[in-house]
């Protein structure tokens, strides 16, 4: 592997161990030129993959990436840790690769990504649907605040409770 941090190309693997529920092998590795670790993950390549048709009518390949990329943005500098938001991307892959054969809808997986970053981290969630949903105003923006801090509150009501 291509170390990271020097661009090195020679490393040894220090720790390998199942992922995923056994469908990717974690390893950590250490580059033998700067000595930094980095960890890398090796999946299975699924032979049907799945295309995304997106709003405009185009269709493009499945990417957990994409959706990695998307959650990272939205959580920016939140207290989330990196497995929370891998465990995040590999959920819904498994989700869509259940429910969908061949073809799945943008805002399938947009709807997904929503569901779970609210039950993450609820910023996290707000910042993703304004991009999502790309509000006209400040009011549409605040409507979604208040229907979240709606269910905050009432989590919070059912917490006192017990």
């Amino acid at each position: 592997m291509i170390c990271p941090f020097c661009g090195h190309n020679d490393d040894k693997v220090i720790d390998s161990r199942a992922s995923e529920a056994g469908k990717a092998v974690r390893r950590r590795r250490e580059c033998l030129d700067c000595g930094k670790r980095f960890t890398t993950y090796e999946r299975v390549e699924e032979t049907s993959r799945l295309m995304v048709v997106k709003r405009d009518g185009t269709h493009v390949p499945f990417s957990r990436e994409n959706i990695l990329r998307g959650v990272t943005a939205a959580i920016g500098k939140r207290p989330v840790s990196e497995e929370a938001k891998q465990r995040l991307a590999a959920d819904i892959e498994e989700e869509l690769h259940r429910e969908f054969d061949r073809e799945v809808p943008s805002h399938a997986i947009g709807e997904r990504v929503m569901a779970k970053l609210k039950a993450l981290d609820p910023i996290a969630y707000v910042r993703f649907a304004s991009e999502y949903y790309k509000y006209k105003s400040v009011g549409d923006f605040v409507e979604e605040l208040r229907e979240l801090d709606g269910r905050v509150s009432d989590v919070k009501d059912q917490q006192r409770l017990f």
